[in-house]
């Protein structure tokens, strides 16, 4: 496998995609983890492949489609993929059976099936095959953790996540599309990280329920969904995905046996490479300011002063793709496992199900 290259040679990457998830998050990552060089992109856009040029120079390679690219997997050390979601199988399945790993944007597949079968492709192959989780790695979740490991909060009786916006004009594009084939609405997109990232703190979801609405004018997909679910060891997690928010909630509420922690506000990595800024160029990455600290108490609201600020962890998406390359090269472990996507998407069908039907779905 081409991966296994020497240590100071860096593994070369090939990127699938130059929208939203290709040119803000992964190519900027790529471009700037020790041990990888981003050598393709592929887009069929005239725009796009002229901004990728301008970024990472004119030794980039631009190819118009994915078969281009797989045509010189003998060249290539990783495919990443981060078209639109309908794509993902059928480009994760060429990729492994042309002999190389894969990262996946999420969600991986449309079902949990589709997840289990690319796993066991891969399994088969030998091949790493991971799911761009970046939210893993946010600020406010990384903080959560080390309250948990420290014992602050007791233990957790509730978990209140929220990524909710106010869009009330509709953007347009497959993500907005009412097409099932396209994958698209707010469940499945940021609803793939809230569901990630309760699985993630508390395990095994049994069961679910959810309502999922289309309420902007003209909208064909879910904008507006709350997904309760109940995990294994009876924590309840209260999860929503809003593009109809008039007023913010916070983005965690996290109820223990001893303390709760609320956090307003998202982590700043998002902004900042939006902004152009990159890991290591100087400014300290993944850091907010103390005002938006969240806080930790009991019997007080946060809103008026009470409980105590918690200092916020800085966020680390560098870290996902420095284990990756670590992975390939000496088998440490994969950050973000198919297995793990596809537990994701069985509660992602069970909500879908849950909003239609309205029932509690049993997993």
């Amino acid at each position: 496998m081409t991966g296994m290259t020497g240590t100071g040679t860096p593994l070369r990457v090939g990127l699938v995609g130059y929208g939203l998830a290709g040119s803000v998050f992964h190519a900027p990552l790529i471009a700037t983890t020790e041990g990888l060089a981003l050598d393709t992109v592929v887009t069929s856009n005239p725009e796009r492949a002229a901004q990728a040029r301008a970024e990472f120079g004119d030794g980039l390679r631009v190819v118009e489609t994915p078969d281009e690219l797989l045509a010189r997997a003998d060249e290539l050390d990783l495919i990443v993929i981060a078209s639109p979601n309908k794509t993902h199988v059928p480009i994760a399945t060429a990729a492994l059976k042309a002999g190389l790993p894969v990262v996946v944007d999420k969600p991986i597949a449309g079902t949990a099936a589709e997840a289990r079968e690319l796993a066991a492709l891969a399994d088969e192959r030998g091949l790493l095959l991971s799911v761009f989780q970046n939210r893993r790695w946010d600020n406010d979740f990384l903080t959560l953790r080390k309250l948990f490991a420290d014992g602050e909060l007791g233990d957790v009786q509730r978990f209140e996540s929220r990524f909710e916006r106010w869009r009330p004009q509709l953007k347009g594009g497959w993500r907005e599309s009412g097409d099932p084939a396209e994958i698209g609405g707010l469940l499945y997109d940021l609803g793939s990280h809230l569901v990630d990232q309760a699985l993630v703190l508390f395990g095994p979801a049994v069961s679910v329920y959810a309502e999922s609405d289309v309420r902007r004018p003209g909208a064909l997909a879910d904008d507006d969904t709350f997904i309760a679910i109940t995990h294994e060891n009876g924590v309840r997690s209260h999860l929503y995905v809003s593009a109809t928010t008039a007023q913010l909630g916070p983005r965690f509420r996290v109820l223990g046996s001893q303390a709760g922690y609320v956090k307003y506000g998202l982590d700043p990595q998002e902004a900042d490479l939006r902004d152009g800024k990159r890991p290591g160029d100087g400014s300290a990455w993944g850091v907010e300011p103390e005002a938006l600290w969240g806080r930790v108490g009991s019997g007080e609201s946060p809103q008026t002063g009470g409980g105590r600020p918690e200092p916020t962890v800085a966020g680390a998406y560098p870290a996902y793709y420095a284990a990756v390359a670590a992975a390939i090269r000496d088998g440490a472990p994969n950050p973000v496992t198919a297995h793990e996507a596809a537990a994701a998407l069985d509660v992602l069908e069970a909500a879908r199900r849950s909003a239609r039907e309205s029932v509690v779905v049993s997993l």
